[in-house]
Order: C-alpha cells, then sequence, then structure tokens
C-alpha cells in the first residue's frame, strides 16, 4: 500500500533529507586520498546526531554502520573499513538520518583525485539519468515511466541498468511501496498519486548489468569487475510535479562547483 503523506508531514521529512544533505556536503570536504571510510562514517554519525536526527542505517536490517560506501566495482551497501582511499577511486555514500518520525535518504558517488575518463564519464551519466528519471515523476505517470526513462538514457551510452536493486518509497519507514526500478515499460506499474514521496536512485555500470553478493551478506558488486555509479534523491509529488526534498548544493558548496541543476524541481529555492 502507498502511503501518501500530507503537506505538513512533507516538510518534515524535508527537514530530514536536508540532514542528510549536509552530511554529505560535510563528508564532500573530507573526501580524500588517504582517508579511511570508517572515519568518514564516524564523521557522519557524529554530524547526523548533531544535528538532532538518528543515523537511520545503523542496525537497519542489521547493518553496522551509519553509511553505506562503496567504492569502485562495488554497486551499492558497502560497509566502511580501514582500507585509505586511493587516487582514481570512486565511492558511492549513501546515507540515511530520522528525524521527526520520517526518513531522508540519498546518495551522490564522489571521485578520489585523477579518475579516469571513462568513470568520470560513469558518474555523469548516471546523475543525469536520475534527473530524466524524476521529469517522469509527475501526475498521470506511472512507476516504470521512470525506469523506463532512466534505462533508456543510460543504455544508449551502452552502460549496464541494475535490475535486483531497486529506489522505493519513502516516509516513516526506510522502505515503503511502491519500488522503484531503474528500467521498465512505459505505462506499467502503479499510478503515482498525489502526497508520494520516493527515493529514486539509478544504479549504473560500467559494463554488465550482473552483479554478485559477497558473503559478508552485504556487499554488492559488478560481475565483470568494472565500476558502478549510484546518485539517489528524495522526491515528492505536489501540485502534480516531483519535488526535491533533498540536494547536492551541500556537496557542490564543499568542491566549488555552481550548478542548477535541480533548479526546475525545486519551487522555492530557500527551502534549503
Amino acid at each position: 500500500m502507498i502511503i501518501v503523506k500530507s503537506r505538513e508531514e512533507i516538510e518534515l521529512m524535508r527537514e530530514s533529507a536536508l540532514i542528510v544533505s549536509k552530511t554529505l556536503g560535510m563528508i564532500a570536504s573530507e573526501i580524500k586520498e588517504g582517508v579511511t571510510t570508517l572515519h568518514l562514517d564516524k564523521l557522519a554519525e557524529e554530524f547526523i546526531r548533531d544535528h538532532g536526527a538518528v543515523p537511520s542505517f545503523l542496525g537497519l536490517y542489521g547493518f553496522p554502520n551509519s553509511l553505506c560506501m562503496s567504492p569502485n566495482t562495488q554497486v551499492v551497501h558497502g560497509i566502511p573499513n580501514n582500507t585509505p582511499l586511493q587516487s582514481g577511486d570512486i565511492i558511492s555514500v549513501d546515507c540515511g538520518a530520522f528525524k521527526n518520525g520520517f526518513h531522508g535518504d540519498h546518495a551522490y558517488t564522489f571521485e578520489v583525485g585523477d579518475v579516469a575518463p571513462e568513470t568520470k564519464k560513469l558518474l555523469q551519466i548516471t546523475k543525469e539519468s536520475l534527473y530524466v528519471g524524476i521529469r517522469e515523476f509527475k501526475a498521470g505517470n506511472r512507476v516504470e515511466d521512470v525506469g523506463n526513462a532512466i534505462q533508456k538514457y543510460t543504455e544508449a551510452h551502452g552502460y549496464g541498468v541494475v535490475r535486483e536493486l531497486v529506489g522505493h518509497g519513502l516516509g516513516q519507514k526506510m522502505h515503503e511501496e511502491p519500488e522503484m526500478p531503474n528500467y521498465g515499460k512505459k505505462g506499467r506499474g502503479k499510478l503515482f498519486i498525489e502526497g508520494m514521496v520516493v527515493a529514486i536512485e539509478p544504479m549504473i555500470n560500467l559494463g554488465t548489468k550482473n552483479i554478485k553478493q559477497h558473503k559478508d551478506g552485504w556487499t554488492i558488486t559488478t560481475a565483470d569487475n568494472k565500476p558502478s555509479a549510484h546518485f539517489e534523491h528524495d522526491v515528492a509529488l505536489v501540485d502534480g510535479k516531483p519535488e526535491l526534498l533533498s540536494t547536492f548544493k551541500y556537496i557542490y558548496d564543499a568542491m566549488g562547483i555552481v550548478s542548477n541543476e535541480e533548479d526546475e524541481f525545486r519551487k522555492d529555492p530557500t527551502l534549503i
């Protein structure tokens, strides 16, 4: 069952989402060669708690940390460890925060030092596909309209679209209905309803769409050991249109990037 949110609940969810956004912005300024993902995880937990929230992922289904940190060939659900980041790495940082009874949950894939051009392009196209998908989250459309748009955009570049892992509804629970796959056929799936909130998150591989799960029960890697990219936003359906609750602005501020990519999805820029 899809759980529709009131305008008041959506604003509470925006607050949770923006805590995640600010956490990722803080992480952006700390990601560099020689830093361990376990160190970054500890910084994130402290930051989230200092902002009156609790880490959504810590203990969720038994997950041991506050961040999912997935470098290079890891797709998602990577467990932070003491391995230092190296120049040329990419790393997906997926973060959640729970406040006022609601979760925020989104992700960004960062570059470390000098990254190979074909990997840079993978990140660019995957992030672009996120917004391509968000545009289809509107009144009259259905779940697979979003997935179809993401799939067509990324497969046109020869990339593999992961099938086993999907986006999801978001609210008082981290994972609510509907599931939001990154592939599909137009016109299929559940109809979008005013007040829905979803996490849209393309997980796109440089090579094959196939993945494998490791013995730790969490880590997912590409089957061909080529890089994978992951970007995620929280989006509400407001007045029949997609309204971003999360933002990459804090990441871009830390990295000195000027971007207007989110403007079309935000009625009031002052909300961030």
